[in-house]
């Protein structure tokens, strides 16, 4: 079960959030992420009014590093 202190409900009430330059034009499937936070709020494009997931920063960095090394494969 996630905890409620890792979400928050209106990811809106945040500011700095921005998209990879990777993500391209078309605001398909994107992840958002704001500067500026001592955690690393993460939100879905599509719904910027929608949650966001907290990440503490090692924990983001993990993640990033795997997407890096193709640990998550795209089929």
């Amino acid at each position: 079960m996630v905890s409620s202190k890792h979400i928050i409900p209106n990811a809106s009430a945040l500011i700095g959030w921005f998209k990879s330059s990777y993500s391209g034009g078309s605001n398909g499937d994107c992840l958002e992420i704001a500067r500026g936070h001592a955690d690393i709020p993460v939100r879905d494009s599509k719904d910027p009014h929608g949650p966001a997931l907290i990440f503490e920063p090692s924990a983001w960095s993990a993640f990033v590093s795997a997407v890096k090394r193709g640990e998550f494969p795209t089929t």
